[in-house]
């Protein structure tokens, strides 16, 4: 994998120097957020479902064995084959196996996050097999040269209506349209012999279920429903932590998904897929197979950062995040952008691999409160910035000054002397004979200004207020 995590400072910086993405971010940013704030409402008592949410899935962590081993029974019985991969290697191996297996030449491809972990498209086009992606979203940036998703549930979430009919018309050698639904009709007329000729579907799942050996789709699109009834191979790609233990579990937790993610009381298709097709019925594949991830999932599991394995994909955390809303999903460098990315990238690709990714976060706490199953996000923010410290992965200056500002924190009367000074010292700087509210070079903290004026500190510290009142109460 290409990390480009590394770069997480400069790719922010040309992402906000880009005023197209600057705009079309401008125009969706709020968009989520009111739907989500509108739809909550409808469940009687929120945060007592996101409470039991919670428990369930630490339920399903704790056990998680258990649970994966009950899955695998009760699939199997129903006539899956389940398979288990450790790292994006053997995903690409294993479908690929199962694809020459079966004389599969063209695949098409539900929503899978695993499949981007892996980099499956480009591992399946080497093996001479075509993946045809058919989320309308994921399609758009398939054509667009492989460009990979901004945001986990609205995959062009940083792109106009303009761009994606200019690159229709490129790509279908088609007159220019500019009605969205026209062009989402051009992409269901070019999508529909690829789904009629396809010779497996690859799908990813939002849960599987141990009591009955099933999954879950969650979509918006019918392509979902066509990738896995219509092709006689159906492959189920999807991590060991989406395991929960009964239908009554999903139905906790199916209330708090669609309205986190979209703002929806329920998605437009969802699918409970068990088992392949009986002589009875009139459709399904004739072959299924769940391809169990780990991927660094099982490293976490009793650790400090096993409550990250609860997150069920909703994109909220990212929805609310004024960073993600201001750099866009691309910046992060990986498959998953925002909050959860910030988390997820270090732990699954090493932190020394993400190094800034744990700083690109404000700690507002705005993806903490909006979490459906209560990941303390912020928190494990701080935890991955406590690592970098103990591991010396942060600069040397940056290390120093913290250690200076521990060493006088503990120290009230030299800390008391050292705001007052600095307070002192940053109207100083803000002084340029126009203006005293703002510095436009913040001393050896230059990055701080290098593309915004910083705000003064005004009048006095606030030691020196507090003794004030004190003495005139």
């Amino acid at each position: 994998m290409e990390n480009r995590a590394m770069h997480f400072k400069a790719r922010a910086g040309q992402k906000l120097a880009d005023v197209l993405l600057q705009e079309n971010l401008g125009k969706a940013k709020s968009r989520f957020v009111g739907m989500r704030a509108k739809a909550i409402v409808e469940v009687d008592d929120f945060e007592a479902t996101r409470e039991a949410a919670k428990l369930l899935r630490n339920r399903s962590l704790d056990d998680l064995d258990l649970w994966l081993e009950q899955f695998e029974q009760q699939a199997t019985r129903r006539g899956a084959t389940v398979l288990w991969a450790r790292d994006s290697a053997e995903i690409c191996k294993l479908v690929i196996d199962i694809a020459q297996r079966h004389g599969v030449k063209k695949i098409t491809k539900s929503k899978s996050m695993l499949s981007e972990e892996a980099g499956l498209n480009l591992a399946l086009e080497a093996a001479g097999i075509q993946p045809v992606e058919t989320d309308l979203g994921e399609y758009i940036l398939q054509i667009n040269d492989n460009e990979p998703p901004s945001h986990i549930i609205a995959p062009v979430f940083h792109k106009s209506k303009e761009e994606i009919s200019a690159l229709f018309a490129r790509t279908h050698r088609r007159p220019a349209l500019t009605d969205i639904q026209a062009l989402t009709r051009e992409a269901r007329e070019v999508l529909r012999p690829h789904f009629l000729s396809a010779d497996m579907g690859i799908s990813g799942g939002n849960f599987l279920v141990a009591e009955t050996g099933s999954v879950a789709l969650v979509t918006n699109e019918g392509n979902g429903r066509m990738v896995t009834t219509l092709p006689k191979v159906h492959v189920v790609v999807t991590g060991i932590e989406k395991v929960i233990p009964t239908l009554e579990d999903l139905s906790t937790l199916m209330r708090l998904l669609p309205r986190s993610a979209t703002g929806q009381s329920i998605s437009n298709y969802f699918s409970l897929l068990t088992g392949v097709k009986k002589p009875e019925e009139s459709d399904g594949p004739e072959h299924l197979y769940f391809i169990l991830v780990d991927n660094g999932r099982a490293d976490l599991v009793g650790g400090e950062f096993a409550e990250m394995l609860r997150c069920i994909r909703c994109g909220a955390c990212m929805n609310h995040c004024p960073v993600y809303q201001t750099v866009g999903g691309h910046a992060y460098g990986w498959v998953y952008p925002g909050p959860m990315g910030s988390i997820l990238t270090p732990l699954f690709t090493g932190l020394e691999n993400a190094i800034d990714l744990p700083q690109a976060a404000t700690l507002c706490n705005q993806c903490g409160v909006v979490c459906p199953v209560k990941i303390p996000l912020p928190d494990l923010l701080r935890k991955l910035r406590e690592k970098q410290m103990e591991r010396r992965l942060r600069p040397l200056t940056e290390r120093l000054a913290l250690l200076a500002w521990g060493w006088m924190a503990r120290h009230p009367r030299l800390y008391a002397l050292g705001t007052k000074i600095g307070v002192r010292y940053l109207q100083w700087l803000a002084h340029d004979g126009e203006r005293n509210d703002r510095i436009r070079i913040l001393g050896m903290a230059t990055e701080w200004t290098r593309g915004r004026d910083f705000p003064a500190p005004e009048g006095k510290t606030f030691r020196e207020m507090y003794a004030a009142r004190k003495g005139n109460p």
